[in-house]
């Protein structure tokens, strides 16, 4: 995989690989491992070390996930499983909105051009909003659940 596919991935998957990570985390724990290293989450994720460490980095600039140095070097939730919405992760991973508006003016002599931010403001709003309610009802612990827990 090249760099730039590794950053394209990264950025086209960001919450799902930091949800997966998490999840990995909170299993491990479970499991009598409390503390990870960004190879031993990757191996999970089937991706590069790098982009775990920059999701966990992410994660840990919010809170989510602390990192120890020295003995016992690793990565480790910061909080319990139920406690870690998947809202907490998409604000920790995401830079910005879920869609973005022109990066230029558009032609306000259009009648399109005119209109389109602020219909289009509207729309993403109020998709936003339902994206962080459903995301706001769901925690790391039931990810864990649904993927360990239930599974036949």
């Amino acid at each position: 995989m090249a760099v730039t596919d590794i950053v394209t991935v990264a950025a086209n998957s960001r919450v799902t690989i930091a949800v997966h990570a998490l999840t990995w985390m909170a299993l491990a724990a479970r499991r009598g491992q409390p503390v990870m290293t960004s190879d031993e989450v990757a191996a999970s994720v089937n991706t590069n070390a790098v982009i775990i460490r920059r999701s966990l980095g992410d994660l840990r600039g919010k809170g989510l996930v602390e990192v120890r140095h020295g003995a016992g070097a690793g990565w480790s939730l910061a909080r319990e499983p139920a406690e870690i919405t998947l809202l907490d992760v998409y604000d920790a991973v995401e830079p910005g909105p879920l869609f973005a508006l022109h990066h230029s003016e558009p032609n306000l002599r259009c009648p399109v051009g005119k209109g389109i931010r602020p219909a289009l403001t509207t729309i993403y709003g109020g998709v936003e909003d339902v994206l962080r309610r459903e995301l706001a009802q769901t925690t790391i612990a039931d990810v864990l659940r649904e993927t360990v827990d239930e599974r036949p």
